[in-house]
């Protein structure tokens, strides 16, 4: 039954068994296609699964199915955001906040939606104070030099700007440093004794986001804008006794000329990566030039599988192959008919083979004689 199955894949999302009540969710979704209900749920757990795309995709379905659902557009909104698509991310929120105007988290991420398509469109927040004169001139006696003050407008920037250097100057909560390999990035955030449950970890197409909020203490926000792009799915946290570490899988497998992305940095470096994954040590040799055994060995193996035999050699080859690919219950038809016939059968059918005694069967012209010890 659907409900059934339904049930199970929340209580599997409570349980933080996200992959589960996907799967969950889809068995029921195949019994029942029609239910907007499913789809809205299972996109929830692959938001949690950092899944956008598919969450998308099916709050988007949910949406067809009912239009008047309004946790359907927030789930859309959500992966949109996290997608980096906030046009289309704030659009959904919009008709969500209208389908349900009590609730504050439509308005929480369209502020957010906003505050992101300005920053992608370059745009800075107006200035309410007219700045074409910075500068008043009082004039003194004949004998005095004139006195120049800045505006209080003027004032209160410089101040602004000396405490945002303040605070930038100030030493952050936790340390963290980074090391790279062709495939991944992992970042380490010194942050020793944190709870699980204070850690939360966000990934996106180009943004890390870990924020640690212990209780009674100051909120660590730690959110770049990483140098290269990620595939969020494949990206991977732990939370250990003296540490964070964070496992970012590369979208491109190039060389990060830094963690955080910046201008300066504007020409990543290839690596090549060999297609079978780990490379394989090549192994020293006394000569003057360095031999790649390996390849070598690849080289023999495959000249030797596209090598064109003739007569007796290219059917015992035939056989060979037949034998190496073949299965367990195959091996033993082949072995048998062979052992009990003396070598003139071969059989690859168990069924017929096992159940009885494989007589012999001589080429034409020619008898069988038992060998006498």
């Amino acid at each position: 039954m659907a409900s059934d199955l339904e049930s199970r894949a929340k209580e599997a999302f409570i349980d933080d068994h996200f992959e589960l009540a996907v799967d969950l969710y889809s068995q029921a979704i195949v019994m029942s296609p029609k239910n907007a209900e499913l789809f809205a749920d299972r996109a929830q757990a692959n938001i949690k699964l950092n899944n956008f795309t598919e969450a998308v995709a099916d709050a988007n379905r949910a949406i067809e199915l009912d239009p008047s659902m309004a946790k359907a557009y927030l789930r859309k909104g959500i992966a949109c955001m996290k997608l980096e698509e906030y046009q289309t991310a704030k659009a959904a929120l919009e008709t969500g906040a209208s389908l349900a105007p009590g609730n504050s988290r439509f308005t929480n991420l369209i502020k957010e939606c906003d505050k992101c398509i300005a920053e992608e469109n370059g745009e800075l927040p107006k200035q309410s104070t007219d700045k074409t004169s910075t500068n008043v001139t009082i004039p003194l006696d004949k004998t005095s030099r004139n006195v120049t003050i800045p505006l209080a407008s003027e004032l209160t920037d410089r101040t602004t700007k000396d405490a945002q250097q303040v605070v930038s100057s100030a030493k952050p909560k936790y340390r963290h440093e980074f090391y790279q390999k062709p495939e991944e990035v992992v970042v380490t955030v010194f942050a020793k004794g944190v709870p699980a449950k204070s850690v939360s970890v966000d990934f996106g197409e180009q943004i890390l986001s870990i924020t640690i909020d212990v209780p009674g203490e100051d909120a660590y926000i730690f959110q770049p804008r990483l140098y290269g792009k990620i595939i969020p799915a494949k990206c991977k946290f732990e939370i250990l006794s003296t540490k964070i570490e964070i496992r970012l899988a590369k979208a491109e497998a190039i060389q990060w000329a830094a963690l955080e992305f910046s201008k300066e940095n504007t020409f990543p470096q290839r690596i090549s990566v060999p297609s079978s994954g780990a490379q394989r040590p090549t192994y020293p040799s006394s000569k003057p030039r360095r031999v790649d055994w390996d390849k070598l060995e690849a080289q023999v193996k495959k000249e030797e599988k596209e090598e064109k035999l003739d007569g007796d050699a290219a059917l015992n080859k035939f056989f060979r192959d037949i034998y190496q690919d073949a299965d367990e219950d195959t091996r033993r038809a082949m072995r048998k008919s062979f052992v009990e016939s003396n070598g003139t059968v071969l059989s690859t059918n168990w069924k017929e083979v096992g159940a009885k005694m494989v007589e012999g069967s001589p080429p034409d012209g020619m008898e069988m004689k038992k060998w006498e010890y």
